[in-house]
């Protein structure tokens, strides 16, 4: 083994020992009660643990049990996260949502859908040729955080006035959207999570 994979092959055991110790800390388990569960001597943990040693695949799936986690979870900090998401300013890809129809502008900002969960922001403008529009309704929930002009904003059967700097967080099933444009150009960040499985 060269000295570089060696290297490698060193980091990755320490990974996974500080990942097997963080859940047995996380589960207020002792080096040796973890270590009596999986089989294994209290030394050989404490080596597992600090990087000092391999663990074998039979090994790690015993203490994925002992610890009532998935065997990939044991691996999960050696992993890179490839969800990121750059917009430059002025950029952000125009969308054609219900609400297009009545003039407001939607531009998708990024988007990221992570096992069950889907997170969509946008930014929306609203000008003078924007109508009202109360009846978007999907599932999820919604924030908003207004930062140009003022709007009146329907949730259910309330009314709220938003002006720069107020937001809105709300159950989106309800029926919602402006009911009043009051002051335009009007602008404001919407995010939308919702579970990462429903059909848009």
């Amino acid at each position: 083994m060269t000295g570089e994979n060696t290297t490698v092959a060193r980091d990755l055991e320490a990974r996974i020992g500080a990942e097997i110790r963080r859940q047995r800390k996380r589960r207020d388990m002792t080096v040796a009660s973890l270590a009596d569960a999986a089989g294994l001597s209290q030394g050989m943990l404490s080596k597992i643990e600090t990087g000092q040693t391999s663990a074998s695949l039979a090994t790690l799936s015993r203490l994925a049990e002992a610890l009532t986690v998935p065997l990939s979870a044991l691996f999960s900090a050696t992993e890179q996260s490839s969800d990121v998401s750059f917009v430059p300013a002025g950029e952000g890809i125009q969308i054609e949502r219900r609400g297009s129809r009545a003039n407001h502008l939607y531009q998708l900002l990024g988007h990221v859908v992570r096992g069950q969960l889907a997170v969509e922001p946008y930014l929306i403008t609203l000008d003078a040729d924007a109508e009202t529009y109360e009846d978007f309704a999907h599932e999820g929930v919604e924030f908003i955080h207004m930062l140009e002009g003022q709007i009146d904003y329907r949730h259910a059967s309330q009314v709220f006035t938003l002006r720069p700097g107020d937001s809105l967080f709300f159950d989106a099933r309800a029926p919602h959207g402006p009911t009043a444009l009051a002051t335009l150009p009007a602008r404001y960040l919407s995010i939308i999570a919702r579970p990462g499985d429903l059909e848009k």
